[in-house]
């Protein structure tokens, strides 16, 4: 083969590579981490009221919590609810009001409206997942994976997280809170160790602030992904899959416990 031929097939392949790349980061902004900004709260899933003899589960956070990339619609709220039927008698009523885009500030500020807080006050437990946008930054990390900028952004995150557990805790003093920590989905990419250091450092940095508040619980899901990690994802290649959310939704589950008379 000769060498013009053998250069023609060099370009090719990195022009094709750029272009992968770019369409991934483009799908990134369009499909997971766009502003919320500007999107209006979601129709709650239950009614606004509580039942007496109901066990309440309020969903906060963003696309994670909203099911994005399950198919049948559940996410990993549904399976969680699911496994609390089969153990307990009492009436499950599950409100979410997660935002698919959402960030920690932009939680914050859902924190403060009146209806929220009403929620979050008559909730016996609540699910949450925050952080992957803040992380990703529309896909912004994918470009630049500079350790200086992502600790700020971390330090960042850090201080809205417990402002976000701060909110959650004054309104609600007794409800355990499940914290969702992060997974990578981009762990098989050329960058996966890079990004997947990232993510553990975060995570970390997340589980310390939940150790400081009583039933605060940070929840792992970065092993659940770690190995072929996009037989859990969805074609977006960010969202979890049905598969995924199960495993995370069986995670959760395991970790909630009744007290006697409560089952």
């Amino acid at each position: 083969m000769s060498k013009r031929i053998i250069g023609m097939v060099v370009t090719i392949c990195a022009a094709t590579t750029v272009l992968w790349t770019i369409g991934l980061i483009v799908t990134i902004q369009d499909q997971f981490f766009y502003e919320a900004s500007s999107i209006k709260q979601p129709k709650q899933t239950t009614a606004n009221t509580k039942k007496n003899d109901a066990l309440s589960i309020v969903a906060l956070g963003d696309s994670l919590t909203r099911g994005t990339g399950d198919e049948t619609g559940k996410g990993y709220v549904g399976y969680v609810v699911d496994e609390l039927k089969k153990r307990t008698n009492q009436h499950v009523q599950f409100t979410n009001l997660a935002i698919k885009g959402q960030r920690s500030a932009q939680l914050i500020s859902q924190l403060k409206q009146k209806e929220v807080q009403r929620q979050l006050k008559e909730a016996d437990m609540i699910l949450m997942t925050i952080g992957g946008n803040d992380l990703f930054r529309g896909g912004e990390a994918l470009r630049d994976l500079s350790t200086t900028q992502l600790e700020k952004e971390k330090e960042k995150f850090v201080q809205q997280l417990r402002t976000i557990f701060q909110l959650v805790r004054t309104v609600n003093n007794d409800a355990p809170v499940f914290y969702i920590a992060l997974y990578n989905p981009f762990n098989d990419l050329d960058n996966g160790k890079e990004t997947s250091a990232v993510v553990r450092s975060w995570n970390y940095a997340a589980s310390e602030v939940a150790a400081d508040y009583q039933s605060i619980i940070c929840v792992p899901t970065y092993d659940l992904f770690e190995l072929q990690v996009n037989d859990y994802l969805y074609t977006d290649k960010f969202h979890p899959n049905k598969e995924g959310y199960k495993r995370i939704g069986e995670r959760v589950a395991s970790l909630i416990t009744f007290t006697k008379g409560e089952e």
